[in-house]
């Protein structure tokens, strides 16, 4: 009767899992059109949605044995439901909830395989599985940060923001992008910057990075998982002590963060005059400079000083470093205190520094061509390579504009799309392809024509599984950018530049925009959100999160030979 009833409840919760795959599909495309349906009927679908999930719980919980205390933990809905009714927050806003929290579900179930085993408690499935505790981590930053902003006393006039602009920013933020649907100087408060600033500093630095800061300054040593966690969302291989490791990154954050601070309330007092609120200017641009969020609190962002050396040079560097990775600025460091030489850098370091700098000269050169004669023909030459310089730094992955960039000639936003694409290091701040990726595609390239059995660089061998996941990176990126604007070209009546320009943006975290950003349809700024999201997780991520515990076959296969080109 027992292996009866056991066979029973692997059945029933078989069916329930798989409505939970058809919940989550059809939710992304009720929020696409929640705009459009009617208050109760928002309602009872989202009644509906959580009647079957706690009936879920229910049954699943039953084959052990009952707890309420986990059963509550396990199901927290109903409380965060009467939290959105008490705070009058729309429907929708809790049905992006049940579609996060049905689809973190399925991936969980998915990447551990068997749900029948007693220790699967969500903390355990979500904490030994790096890739899914990151997209955890930025869902709920972004939904906390979503409930703040839609708060009165986030914006200035003191109305409350609409759902899916509060969404669209939390995201922008924490993904630390940069586009915006809403002017961050003029339409938030004091309260609101500082939430959108603290969302940068959290989606910049990780939240396992800021857990352990936390434990760092009361002095508690972090469980060996937490410590494998933030391994991975840094992108440090290396075993090294993980406190010392949060340790530098949050001193090197601070640090440099606090010097560009001072270096530009030192140049914005001359145009400010000195003042709590100059300084409180300056520190913003350096936190979002140093973390490649691009948000400004200035309406024309920097535009005002494209020809000022000294607030262009500043961003700039804050940029490039924020953008290089916080294992190569370690690493960087350390050769100097060391006082060795550059040749004792790890590869990975090289090839990051190399490829940055190729990019940043490559980046200039294309923009004082493309717009030597188009929006630079009435500048000097110094402004010319100024203006050419930034903007090829800020196009990788910043966001910040000193050029109106609805004004690009058509190669100057072709240039812009790859450089987008390309965007920052592993370990940075920033989203887009990676620097590293881009290389080892390169040279790939280099090595075959060249006739070469492996891929080399700097005297060292690249191994074929890097090779793998860059072909897998840059297929997997492609084909979601492709299938994101085929809906964005259905859904916005722009030019189809200025689509694509926006599309690359959100996706490589950039947050460079021609313009079409505030007029976005409501099913165009969802498209963004998820471009947003998932260019700062990494599409592989997701990959990884599902493919981690699939069972690899014991034989090989026999090989065939076909034909290419």
């Amino acid at each position: 009767m027992k292996n009866e009833n056991e066979v029973l409840h692997r059945k029933v919760d078989y069916l329930l899992n798989r409505i939970l795959y058809l919940l989550a599909f059809i939710n992304f495309f009720i929020l696409f059109f929640s705009v459009a349906l009617s208050a109760s009927l928002l309602y009872y679908y989202t009644a509906s949605c959580e009647i079957i999930f706690v009936l879920y719980l229910i049954i699943h919980e039953s084959r052990f044995e009952f707890s309420i205390q986990r059963f509550l933990l396990r199901s927290p809905d109903i409380f965060i439901l009467l939290v959105s009714i008490f705070l009058h927050l729309p429907l929708s806003l809790f049905l992006f909830y049940l579609l996060g929290r049905q689809i973190l579900v399925s991936i969980r179930n998915r990447s551990q395989g068997s749900l029948n085993e007693q220790s699967n408690s969500i903390i355990d499935h979500i904490s030994t599985n790096p890739p899914v505790f990151f997209m955890i981590s930025f869902i709920l930053t972004i939904s906390v940060g979503t409930m703040f902003l839609m708060l009165p006393a986030a914006t200035a006039a003191g109305t409350e923001t609409p759902f899916i602009d509060a969404l669209f920013t939390a995201t922008s933020a924490t993904c630390v992008t940069g586009l915006i649907v809403q002017d961050t100087g003029t339409y938030f408060s004091l309260f609101g910057q500082l939430v959108i600033l603290v969302l940068i500093q959290i989606g910049a630095l990780g939240i396992m990075t800021i857990s352990g800061a936390f434990f760092l300054m009361i002095g508690q040593k972090m469980k060996m998982r937490s410590e494998n966690l933030i391994q991975n969302m840094v992108g440090e291989s290396n075993k090294l002590d993980m406190m010392k490791l949060v340790k530098n990154i949050v001193l090197i954050t601070v640090g440099i963060e606090f010097l560009g601070a001072i270096l530009l309330y030192w140049r914005f007092s001359q145009d400010f005059g000195q003042s709590i609120h100059t300084l409180y200017i300056a520190v913003f641009h350096s936190i979002s400079a140093f973390c490649n969020a691009g948000f400004s609190i200035f309406s024309d962002n920097l535009m005002r000083w494209y020809d000022d050396f000294s607030i262009s040079m500043l961003i700039a560097v804050l940029i490039i470093i924020g953008g290089i990775g916080f294992p190569v600025i370690q690493e960087v460091f350390r050769i100097i205190k060391q006082k060795k030489r550059i040749v004792h850098l790890s590869l990975h370091a090289k090839i990051v520094i190399f490829t940055t700098i190729v990019l940043l000269l490559l980046g200039t050169l294309i923009f004082f061509i493309s717009e030597y004669n188009n929006i630079m023909k009435d500048y000097t030459l110094p402004q010319r390579l100024l203006t050419s310089f930034f903007q090829s730094v800020t196009t990788r992955t910043a966001g910040f504009n000193t050029i109106d960039n609805a004004a690009l000639s058509d190669s100057s936003i072709l240039s812009s799309i790859w450089l987008m694409f390309v965007g920052a290091s592993p370990g940075s701040t920033g989203g887009g392809l990676k620097t590293t990726a881009f290389f080892i595609l390169f040279a790939t390239v280099i090595s075959m024509f060249k006739g070469r059995k492996d891929v080399t660089a700097f005297n060292r061998k690249i191994a074929d599984i890097y090779m793998k996941r860059v072909i897998a990176l840059v297929t997997a990126s492609l084909s979601l950018l492709i299938i994101m604007i085929f809906f964005l070209m259905h859904f916005e009546s722009a030019p189809f530049a200025e689509v694509m320009f926006e599309a690359f943006s959100a996706f490589g975290t950039v947050g460079l925009s021609m313009g079409i950003t505030p007029h976005l349809t409501h099913s165009g700024k969802i498209i963004i959100i998820l471009l947003m999201y998932l260019g700062r997780v990494g599409p592989l991520t997701l990959g990884f999160a599902i493919s981690q515990n699939v069972k690899k076959t014991q034989f090989d296969l026999i090989e065939e030979k076909i034909n290419i080109g």
